[in-house]
């Protein structure tokens, strides 16, 4: 259910919202907590954590919309605000903006284009929340804990539950950015090192977004782990993001000109996972291993510019979902038999 606090001094707006999201209220998508006033506001937030937005009026008594903006950005940075107002005019628009405002809607109001506001705005605070929750959970935070962490979990339960593994159904990804390592021969290593890891950030956000698991960086490669429900559609959905956001960007501003583009291979199958590492230096990674990931890294090493690879037993599984090309028979390394493979179109 999304909670949504409005703040106006006109009564008449209570009214109306009753009576036009009566359907959504009843059906509990939708529940609206009311304050006349940017101070009663304030202290209804205080009192309900749980307030996913809010819609204010600017020109109220006691406290105006524009101040309740303010002290909202202050007390909770991820509530997301929408300004309903007749006050229409661009200097109070940027104002608003200015001040933390999602969105400006003129009065009298719209209820279809508010409807619209409100699923668009919590499409994109659950977008942050998925994003925040995602990272937390996300093993590359690994590497940031501290020593005196490390020590604290010390203990021999705690070094031995560390090395337990387990055999699971998942799919990994392997995602290369092509040919960057030509570009640190003409450019400085700061501006490398940046435009890698602005690269780095889209594809992660894609991967998250799709409650994938950024396993590991490899250089200018990302390997990703997808366990759960449809984890080889996921991954692939994650996939076809990343290689249209990437086709999309421009070419680097530098020296170089470089244009990025990705190269991607995709496994699903059995895999063993757990922490590999050396217990004794403290220095574990919880990552896969197995058959399953070797190809997908083989996979990704066969795709050309753009391409996504995966296998023909792959394919099976979801080629009524996507679009598919038979590329034919490959040779990898370890395997005694050509394997069919497909890309994937769209």
């Amino acid at each position: 259910m999304t909670k949504i606090l409005v703040v106006d001094d006109e009564s008449d707006l209570e009214i109306l919202i009753k009576q036009k999201f009566r359907q959504k209220i009843r059906q509990q998508e939708y529940e609206f907590i009311f304050a006349s006033n940017g101070k009663q506001a304030l202290e209804l937030v205080k009192q309900n954590d749980d307030i996913d937005l809010v819609l204010s009026d600017i020109n109220m008594p006691v406290m105006d919309g524009l101040t309740l903006l303010s002290k909202l950005s202050e007390q909770n940075s991820l509530l997301k605000s929408v300004i309903i107002s007749a006050y229409g005019d661009m200097e109070n628009i940027r104002t608003a903006m200015n001040r933390g405002a999602f969105d400006f809607i003129t009065k009298p109001v719209n209820f279809r284009d508010l409807e619209i506001t409100i699923e668009k705005t919590m499409h994109y605070v659950k977008q942050i929340r998925d994003t925040l929750q995602a990272i937390k959970e996300n093993n590359i935070l690994r590497m940031y804990v501290d020593e005196t962490v490390l020590n604290f979990m010390g203990s021999r339960e705690f070094e031995s539950s560390l090395l337990e593994n387990e055999t699971i159904e998942a799919t990994v990804a392997f995602i290369d950015i092509c040919g960057f390592t030509a570009i640190s021969e003409t450019e400085t290593p700061d501006k490398v090192v940046k435009l890698l890891n602005d690269y780095f950030d889209i594809m992660v956000k894609e991967i998250i977004q799709e409650k994938g698991i950024v396993d590991k960086f490899i250089g200018d490669a990302i390997m990703a782990v997808f366990k759960g429900p449809f984890h080889l559609d996921r991954a692939i959905d994650a996939c076809l993001s990343i290689r249209k956001t990437i086709d999309e960007l421009p070419p680097f501003d530098g020296v170089s000109g470089y244009k990025p583009h990705v190269s991607i291979g995709i496994n699903s199958g059995e895999m063993v996972t757990g922490n590999i590492g050396s217990s004794t230096l403290r220095r574990l990674d919880y990552t896969v291993i197995g058959d399953a990931v070797n190809v997908a890294a083989r996979l990704q090493g066969a795709a050309g510019v753009s391409q996504i690879l995966i296998t023909e037993s792959s394919y099976k599984l979801i080629n009524e979902s996507f679009v598919c090309e038979k590329v034919g028979e490959m040779n990898f390394k370890n395997k005694e038999s050509a394997i069919t493979v497909y890309q994937v179109k769209n």
